[in-house]
């Protein structure tokens, strides 16, 4: 192991992990960054690199993406990350759809949006067709990232320009400050931020625990549509609706919850809505569904990538029509509890978070500060 002494060790290189490098960087401090497995593996590549602002949950959570868009914004020039594209799209079928989408541009988070007649829509998606809807949401918020390469690329600069040390393939057994035991000797840091993702037995897990987090599997894939397809922006649609808090907890969403479970109720069983984003190679990234329980589920179901699917092909007939090829299937895990986030600081100088609401590559940053300003006493 090193024999520096940090200023701070962070505990977990996923994106929460690598946003509090980064955060500790800008302050000047001394950083390591050490993870168990080689690289990243968990929830922050197995997403939509989809930082989501509009429908985050009112008030500090909603903050916390706009934060965090920004930082997005200022790191990925720097760090060779491309954004590949901006903005989403929701469209809405049914009328009373329609009516939480009004009700939502009515609240401080429709800053900036529209609602756009469907002729004004299919206009801005050109020769690519959507499928029937009374009206679509714009958001201009949102910055789209190939996750799965970005979540490298962030690690690889924070080390190559910000001057953090990484070790990876290194368990940290405790932390006792101004001590880290590790699997590969001893680190020394005056701080110390964990951010163990979807680990939640290894540190601290009594404080976990009480936390009441489970687990949340998801389902994803990558079609690759039979005729290109191009989207200007990411893509929802009415299931996204009763599930984004921003737009869930609107009284206006109660009719069309009510009306969703007569009509697609074993998408709302299997957790199923719509999110479509698409890549530099034009396929698409079509997800998800949401399993809760004690651990992950380990086995992907066909029929729940078919509810996906169904929704896809209702919202975008040309990339779910024959000839239209799933090339990758993969399951994601986070952790999940009633409230977005977790935060505490089990001993003087450590702080322990998680993002649980599944936001992270959204809220990583701004929740970062806070790990941050909690390690530190602020």
């Amino acid at each position: 192991m090193s024999d520096k002494h940090y200023d701070l060790v962070v505990v977990g290189a996923g994106v929460v992990g690598l946003m509090t490098a980064y955060a500790a960087r800008q302050r000047g401090l001394k950083v390591a960054v050490v993870e168990r497995t080689a690289q990243s593996i968990g929830a922050s590549i197995r997403n939509f690199g989809f930082v989501t602002v509009t429908g985050q949950r009112r008030g500090e959570h909603w903050r916390r993406a706009m934060k965090t868009r920004d930082a997005w914004l200022a790191i990925a020039p720097q760090a060779g990350i491309p954004v590949i594209h901006p903005g989403l799209y929701l469209t809405a079928q049914r009328p009373e759809a329609l009516a939480v989408v009004e009700a939502f541009l009515r609240t401080e988070m429709g800053e900036g949006c529209e609602l756009l007649t469907p002729a004004q829509t299919q206009a801005r998606f050109g020769e690519t067709a959507l499928g029937p809807h009374l009206a679509a949401l714009y958001s201009p918020h949102e910055r789209r990232v190939e996750s799965r390469e970005a979540i490298p690329k962030l690690a690889a600069w924070l080390q190559a320009a910000q001057g953090v040390d990484f070790h990876w393939r290194t368990v940290v057994h405790g932390v006792d400050l101004p001590t880290v035991a590790t699997s590969r000797g001893v680190l020394r840091a005056d701080h110390c931020v964990v951010c163990p993702g979807h680990e939640l037995n290894a540190l601290y897990p009594e404080a976990i625990e009480q936390a009441r987090i489970r687990m949340s599997t998801l389902q994803m894939m990558r079609v690759r549509p039979a005729v290109p397809v191009h989207l200007p922006a990411a893509l929802m649609s009415d299931l996204s609706l009763v599930r984004y808090e921003g737009y869930s907890e609107l009284p206006e969403a109660a009719p069309l919850l009510q009306r969703l479970q007569a009509e697609q109720g074993e998408h709302l069983k299997q957790g199923v809505h719509l999110i479509v984003v698409q890549s530099a190679d034009g396929s698409l990234v079509v997800g998800d569904s949401h399993v809760y329980g004690d651990a992950e589920a380990p086995f992907g179901s066909t029929a729940v990538d078919e509810l996906i699917l169904d929704e896809l092909r209702r919202v975008l007939p040309a990339a779910g029509s024959a000839g239209a090829v799933v090339t990758e299937r993969w399951t994601g895990t986070y952790a999940s509890a009633a409230d977005v986030v977790f935060k505490t600081s089990p001993s003087q100088g450590v702080a322990l978070g998680i993002v649980t609401g599944g936001t992270g590559a959204s809220t990583s940053y701004a929740f970062a500060e806070e790990l941050l300003a909690l390690a530190l006493g602020a």
